[in-house]
């Protein structure tokens, strides 16, 4: 199996933690459209997530939060998101790196995709061998028929066919029967 030296999927990821950076954004602007919310899970132990000693002890590993009705003081930057939520009565300030997501999704429009940590390899052959185990990709786009219920679906292992050659009555020209000699 041929190395990925682009790293397709680690370019993937910053762009879909773009796609969050900027629906955030765009709401810290201008509120939520229609009946667009978000549901964002991170993980709690995660560098730069900030949240108080009482949801840490409550949520060690990730939380989701939901962005709907009752959230304040939206704040985004390149790196992260900053929100006011209330948990159990009492109001809450958090902070969120981007990189510390693990799954967003919108059901207002059925959307949403998950990610799944990426070790980086220097010289790229662990991908190379997740990917020939059949180690499933680093996100996944929840697509909306599955969207139904609020849990993001399992990914897919079968691989799609390779595409057949085309048949018919092709001949094989040598280029050089063409040159001036």
């Amino acid at each position: 199996m041929p190395v990925d030296h682009i790293r397709y999927d680690i370019l993937a990821q910053e762009a879909l933690r773009g796609v969050v950076r900027t629906v955030l954004a765009d709401a810290a602007k201008k509120g939520l459209p229609g009946e667009h919310h978000f549901k964002i899970t991170f993980a709690t132990a995660a560098p730069g997530v900030r949240l108080s000693d009482r949801m840490r002890t409550q949520y060690p590993e990730t939380m989701t939060v939901v962005l709907q009705h009752q959230f304040w003081d939206l704040v985004v930057s390149d790196a992260a998101f900053e929100v006011g939520l209330s948990f159990g009565g009492i109001p809450e300030r958090l902070a969120v790196p981007f990189d510390a997501i693990t799954a967003f999704y919108d059901p207002a429009v059925q959307f949403g995709f998950q990610f799944e940590t990426i070790e980086a390899e220097a010289d790229g052959e662990g991908a190379a061998a997740g990917a020939a185990a059949g180690q499933s990709p680093p996100m996944r786009i929840v697509p909306p028929e599955s969207a139904k219920s609020d849990a993001l679906p399992a990914p897919a292992t079968a691989k799609a066919p390779e595409p057949e050659p085309p048949s018919g009555g092709g001949e094989v020209v040598r280029l050089d029967r063409f040159r001036k000699k």
